[in-house]
């Protein structure tokens, strides 16, 4: 029942009493002061749900203590919410299920499914499946996906791309939280209509393309001969207490399986992705007409052309399972593709002296052995399946052996013209001096 208007003065003179009350202000019907019999004093306003009548469910919110909030700021809370009711809103039901909304942890699982993204190849789930367990739900797991912020997506961005050093890293990890909540807002999981990924300035990133010498393939190859016939020796920290358990020095050698042998040189030999070769199956290999059919590829279906060296590994393995490269589980009923290649390839470019060195980079040499012989970067871009032809551009540069040698030609005539002495590029020394400048 209202009682007077709740001033300051009004609701100082209000006393504790044996059981706790309200307090209701006379000018705004549902505003009021509660107060307990220990004498505490806060700020409340009650209201039906919908705006209803009698049958409507009562509602009724704490709007915060007396002691924090003053009797004018608590009066405007008040009308707004009230006035929110009159026009079909739940303020106290909205605010429950607030906080019953799901977490990014929560909705991450549904996002990751299959089904959840038509269209998206499983090499793709696989990797957002990835950056979600290392990196997005230890930084912003626990928090709801619809209080998420821009800040909160910057300061992930920022402790990835410079605190740990992987900007391109950082960059995809922010695109898939975009997709993330692109779903969510599309199919009504998260209750927002803002992308909080999508104001992040990604990092300006570098090309990382490393190319294999002539001297670096020949450390490479005996150091996979090494590996799979005598084994590499692995070092041990003699400083460290447990390395007296160590085996002898002359046992301490790791041989690789002949698959992940067999799996690094096929990826140089055909310049093909490293899931390319993991996931090759039996089925799609035909060494008779020298050629892999993938029946899907990042790209698309694609046709890799073998050649002799390839051929030769290839007829040399033994059959174990469905999958060329066989893992732990080939030949029984759940068997699955090899997974990575981690362990066998560190050892290798190791001891190879070749770190760091990524197994991406065996395609790009691939590719940039082709451009220096002289092959054209249409055919590069057919053997290596670019869908693009500038991506292959990228290794324009390299195919630079043809223009040296007609240099080198109309050089030598116009010398010879000249009565000078023609004298190759190799040849010719250029003072320290005059190379500084």
């Amino acid at each position: 029942m209202a009682n007077a208007k709740l001033t300051k003065t009004h609701v100082a003179a209000l006393g504790p009493r044996e059981k706790t009350y309200i307090e209701w202000d006379s000018d705004l019907p549902g505003f009021g002061v509660r107060v307990t019999k220990n004498g505490a004093k806060s700020w409340v306003v009650e209201y039906r749900a919908g705006g209803g009548g009698r049958s409507a469910p009562s509602r009724r919110m704490t709007l915060g203590s007396v002691a924090t909030l003053s009797s004018e700021k608590a009066r405007n809370g008040a009308r707004d919410i009230l006035a929110r009711v009159r026009l079909g809103g739940d303020p106290a039901n909205e605010i429950a299920k607030g906080r019953e909304a799901a977490t990014v942890r929560e909705l991450s699982a549904k996002f990751l499914r299959a089904d959840a993204k038509v269209g998206r190849k499983a090499s793709t789930l696989a990797l957002y499946d990835l950056y979600f367990r290392v990196h997005i739900l230890p930084g912003i797991g626990s928090k709801r996906a619809k209080d998420v912020t821009d800040g909160d997506v910057l300061k992930l961005h920022r402790q990835i791309g410079i605190d740990a050093e992987k900007p391109a890293t950082a960059n995809r990890v922010v695109a898939t939280l975009s997709g993330f909540f692109a779903w969510g807002i599309k199919t009504r999981e998260i209750d927002r209509t803002d992308n909080p990924a999508r104001a992040v300035d990604l990092f300006k990133e570098t090309s990382r393309e490393r190319y294999l010498t002539t001297e670096e393939l020949a450390r490479l190859g005996k150091a996979l001969r090494e590996a799979e016939t005598i084994g590499i020796p692995h070092l041990v920290d003699e400083t460290k207490p447990t390395s007296k358990h160590a085996r002898k020095p002359e046992n301490r050698r790791a041989i690789i399986d002949p698959f992940s042998a067999a799996a690094i040189r096929l990826l140089i030999l055909t310049g093909a992705r490293l899931r390319e070769i993991l996931h090759l199956r039996w089925t799609n290999v035909d060494l008779e007409r020298g050629m892999l059919f993938l029946d899907d590829s990042k790209t698309g279906k694609k046709s890799i052309v073998l050649n002799a060296p390839a051929v030769q590994i290839l007829a040399s393995l033994p059959r174990i399972g469905q999958f060329v490269i066989a893992g732990r589980s080939a030949g029984t009923e759940d068997e699955a593709p090899r997974a990575d290649l981690h362990r066998p390839w560190r050892a290798i470019t190791k001891h190879a002296d070749l770190q760091p060195l990524r197994i991406h980079d065996l395609r790009h040499s691939h590719a940039s052995i082709g451009a220096g012989a002289g092959v054209g970067l249409p055919i590069i871009g057919a053997i290596l399946g670019h869908a693009d032809a500038a991506t292959t551009a990228k290794y324009a540069h390299l195919a630079n052996d043809p223009l040296r040698r007609a240099s080198e030609r109309i050089g030598g005539d116009i010398a010879t013209a000249m009565g000078e002495r023609p004298q190759s590029a190799a040849g010719v020394v250029v003072p320290m001096a005059r190379a500084r400048q």
